[in-house]
Order: structure tokens, then C-alpha cells, then sequence
């Protein structure tokens, strides 16, 4: 028996803001992130249960990144030319009120953007979407301290970039 209309809501509420902002990192747009998000929920409301998970949120952070991963392999011919796009339109950073901010913001995209993307999803789902090591390695398929590792990379590399802006507006 599918899920339940209840069941369905009450995921969505608890996660589709971290999902959402975890497939950006992969889809580096707003619609196409949208467009996998309702991928991904329409095949949980097509599961059976969800009550027989260990980790519920591990589980569908791991179905989104396979969604993803299958996405970027259809898109694979596109990704350039949407990559030079993105670049041209400024990494998609918003205006900020106070220029320090958005100086800093636009730093930090150019310094999430030159993290290699295995390093990137995971700093995005340690950073922004508070999953643990132990989380982010089910919902990647790899080990823990695989996961660890990649997350201390990330933030030494986003060190490293960030530490000259950081000087500056000090």
C-alpha cells in the first residue's frame, strides 16, 4: 500500500528544504533542483512503508543523491554550456545590502564552486543541511570516514580561498 497522503506531508515538511538545497549542489539551478525534488517524492509516494528504516533521513538523502547522479548522467551533454551560464551570471549570488556581504558571498560561491564535487555535496549537507558524518555516509554510499575526511578537505580548501577576503574585510 502506497504511502499516505499524512505520511507524504509530514516527510516533505521535515525534509524537502535540506533535499532541495542538497540537489542544487548538484544541479547548480533552482528549477532543475525543484524538478528532481518532485522526482524524488514521487517515488516515496509509491513505497510501500517507510517504518521499516533505521534512518529515515539517511534514506532519502541517499535517494536523492542517486536521483541526482542519474540526472547529471542524462544532462552530462549540457553541463558545460549551463556551467559557462552560471558563471556569466555571477554564481547566482544575490544582492546583498551590505557590500562586505556580498563580496564575501560571492567569494564563497567561487570557493564552494572550485571544491570538487564529491568534497561540495558533502560540506552541503554538514554545513547547510546538519546531517552527521554517519548520515552523509549512507546517504553517499561510502564510508565514514571517507565522509569525514572530504568534509575536512572541503574546509581547508574554503580556508585556503577564503582566508585573503577574510584579511581584507578584517
Amino acid at each position: 500500500m502506497p504511502l499516505t497522503h499524512p505520511e507524504l506531508e509530514r516527510l516533505y515538511d521535515a525534509h524537502a528544504s535540506g533535499l532541495f538545497h542538497y540537489l542544487v549542489t548538484f544541479t547548480k539551478t533552482e528549477a532543475d533542483a525543484h524538478d528532481l525534488l518532485q522526482d524524488l517524492f514521487i517515488r516515496l509516494a509509491r513505497l510501500d512503508e517507510l517504518n521499516t528504516l533505521q534512518n529515515e533521513k539517511a534514506f532519502v538523502f541517499r535517494l536523492a543523491h542517486n536521483i541526482a547522479i542519474d540526472w547529471l548522467r542524462r544532462r552530462k551533454v549540457r553541463w558545460d554550456s549551463e556551467e559557462r551560464l552560471i558563471k556569466e551570471l555571477d554564481g547566482g549570488v544575490q544582492a546583498a545590502t551590505d557590500p562586505d556581504t556580498e563580496v564575501l558571498a560571492r567569494h564563497f560561491a567561487s570557493a564552494m564552486q572550485s571544491l570538487p564535487e564529491e568534497q561540495r555535496t558533502i560540506a552541503q549537507l554538514k554545513l547547510w543541511d546538519g546531517l552527521t558524518f554517519e548520515e552523509i555516509a549512507q546517504a553517499q554510499n561510502i564510508p565514514l570516514n571517507t565522509a569525514a575526511s572530504r568534509y575536512r578537505y572541503a574546509l581547508d580548501k574554503l580556508r585556503t580561498h577564503l582566508r585573503p577576503i577574510y584579511e581584507e574585510l578584517k
